[in-house]
């Protein structure tokens, strides 16, 4: 058996790792990036070492410094969690070069399965159906133009060593089909370093069912039934549950041995995960195998009763799976949802800052695995995910009401989250009843209520209490004006200064009034408060003094800044340019991920400030407009 673990990973998945690995008498050892120094998950580990600055290239991507990590710490097996180099075969090739082991598929199987255009090559020749589509190793632009042309609309542009949403672009429109797939690229080739992709027929509302796979290197290979993961947003998984209300026992054996087949199809060892499209009349087609643990394992540990962390640690040990296909049964049923720092009221842009409440309820049938805690840094480098929140009851329907009660009783401020949407999700008469596909969210989101909170005329005196009492934030001097701000419809009378060029606010709050403020806190890029793990947004009113004409005349100007901190990937304007109402200004990388910046208003480019490769705070200038 491993003695001594190193997790090559952060976050909450370093933290079950850690778990799972003591459980066993192994000690967890790990690393850490500057951004991570005061990290939660380091409390879990025997020991960690600091492999370099925030940015992921620079540390948690850095093979090398991981492997040499290791030694230096006297491990003598790596486990990769997910993401990361999880799924690179160099990496994996990397450790076991060095003597130790990797807690994984070989580099072969990740090699194999890790690029999607060869993993649906090899399980067609298994006789596993496919989604129509390109996967050809001509990946010039004529030759992918046409072959998209060939498949038409609605098309998926998919990386080929991609995961987690990340190069990924639907394209239901040829004529934007040449800017989708350089999106895809810079994103895959900074998330995965291989800009290579696929093109597939795009499925508008299948549902997305995958298959827990297990095996060892003794050739014996089972399935753990399916896991729903329909609910996206971005590509990205959101709420995950098992068993499947879609799955007879026939259709289930049916997808099971197909998953099967995919991993034989590999030589497949360790866990991995068989994902699929179905479709409403029974068809299903394979997507690709995520040759590392998922995400959402822990429903499908709480169904079957098996510890997946275990299972790979002993077949990575050399041992053999300790039960047959035969042996295995759900019992009950499992959801989860990932609480992300993001606001889907706005598209989802990921949120970063100091969580200043973070309070999930424990309770019997209530499972957290979270990877932060009230006081705790949301850096900007990393994916948004702070916590799964998994729970599990006898049937469906207590599960789903045992998840919205615990969700309801959740608290989270200081950053905005997507606790509402989750919240609303839960509480949904179309998810109650079962009715999931890929397009849920886009049918079910207008119906919710996701944007300012709606509390009482006394919370909300409170939120501006809060607010007002950030004094730091706010004293900047100058000549002093009265004036009144509204917070979520209720009008706030203050005492503001301004500098010539940013506004700041004082007020005589007292201390019982913002000591009752509690879950209140003020955001320091402006505009919002959260409450209760709403985002509450306050605005100020024109200013009543000779600054005016200078204020208005900077709305005029239509200043485009950055929602949050992140890298400049290009910039499609300059100078002097006529633009419409909503286009492209400037491509920003934050959180993994690509965000367009848009153009507010029709009018003239005035100025650009920002070059690609450049590093911009949050709020920063990106873009100036003028009238046209």
């Amino acid at each position: 058996m491993i003695r001594r673990l190193l997790i090559a990973n952060r976050g909450e998945i370093a933290i079950r790792v850690a778990r799972g690995a003591r459980e066993l008498g192994i000690s967890p050892v790990g690393v850490y990036s500057d951004a991570d120094e005061r990290a939660l998950f380091r409390e879990a580990l025997d020991a960690s070492l600091r492999i370099g600055p925030g940015p992921a290239s620079e540390s948690y991507l850095d093979g090398e410094k991981i492997v040499a990590a290791a030694k230096t710490l006297g491990a003598d097996a790596i486990h990769p969690g997910y993401g990361f180099l999880s799924e690179r075969a160099p990496f994996a090739q990397l450790v076991v070069d060095a003597g130790l082991t990797f807690v994984g598929p070989t580099p072969d199987a990740i090699a194999a399965m890790g690029s999607k255009i060869d993993a649906k090559r090899r399980v067609r020749a298994f006789g596993v159906p496919v989604v129509p589509g390109y996967d050809g190793d001509d990946q010039s632009d004529a030759r992918l133009r046409a072959e998209a042309t060939a498949i038409g609309t609605p098309l998926l542009i998919k990386a080929s060593a991609g995961g987690g949403g990340r190069g990924m672009r639907v394209v239901t429109d040829l004529t934007t089909f040449g800017e989708a797939l350089a999106s895809a690229r810079r994103e895959a080739k900074a998330a995965f370093v291989d800009e290579s992709v696929l093109l597939e027929r795009y499925l508008r509302r299948p549902r997305h069912v995958e298959f827990q796979i297990l095996s060892d290197a003794h050739g014996n290979v089972v399935h753990l039934g399916e896991r729903e993961c329909s609910i996206q947003r971005r590509h990205q998984k959101v709420v995950e549950e098992a068993p499947s209300v879609a799955l007879d026992p026939a259709l289930r054996a049916r997808m099971g041995e197909a998953a099967v087949s995919a991993a034989r199809s590999v030589g497949y060892t360790n866990a991995g995960t068989a994902e699929f499209m179905l479709e409403h009349d029974g068809s299903f087609y394979f997507l690709e195998m995520n040759a590392r643990l998922q995400v959402e394992h822990p429903v499908t540990e709480l169904v079957y009763g098996v510890d997946l962390v275990h299972e790979q640690l002993r077949v990575a040990s050399g041992e053999r799976l300790r039960f047959a296909q035969g042996d295995l049964s759900p019992r009950g049923w499992a959801i989860e949802v990932r609480l992300n720092a993001e606001d889907p009221a706005h598209d989802f842009l990921p949120q970063s800052g100091t969580l200043t409440a973070f309070d999930v309820p424990r309770a019997p049938g209530v499972r957290v695995d979270a990877g932060f805690r009230a006081g705790s840094e949301v850096p900007v480098y990393y994916d948004s995910l702070l916590a799964k929140i998994i729970v599990w009851a006898a049937d469906r329907g207590a599960a789903v009401a045992r998840m919205s009660e615990t969700l309801r009783e959740t608290t989270v401020a200081g950053v905005a989250t997507n606790l509402p949407l989750l919240r609303a999700i839960a509480d949904d008469e179309a998810y109650r009843a079962g009715e999931t596909t890929t397009a849920f969210l886009d049918e079910r989101m207008p119906h919710f209520t996701l944007g300012a909170a709606r509390v009482d005329d006394a919370t909300k005196r409170r939120v501006a209490a809060a607010l007002l009492a950030r004094e730091g934030a706010w004293r900047l001097g100058g000549v002093g004006v009265p004036l009144a701000f509204a917070v979520d419809g209720t009008t706030v009378r203050a005492h503001a200064s301004c500098d010539g060029s940013r506004w700041s606010l004082s007020g005589d709050v007292s201390g019982e009034l913002v000591a009752d403020a509690r879950g209140a806190t003020y955001d320091a890029r402006g505009g919002t408060v959260t409450v209760e793990g709403r985002v509450v947004r306050w605005t100020l009113p024109e200013p009543p003094s000779a600054d005016a004409e200078h204020s208005a005349h900077a709305a005029a100007s239509g200043d485009v800044t950055a929602p949050m901190p992140g890298k400049i990937v290009s910039v499609e304007v300059q100078p002097g340019a006529v633009v419409e109402q909503r286009a492209l200004l400037v491509v920003l990388e934050a959180m993994k991920m690509e965000h367009r910046i848009e153009a507010p208003l029709a009018g003239v480019v005035n100025e650009v400030r920002v070059k690609p490769g450049e590093l911009v705070t949050s709020g920063a200038t990106l873009v100036t407009i003028g009238p046209a």
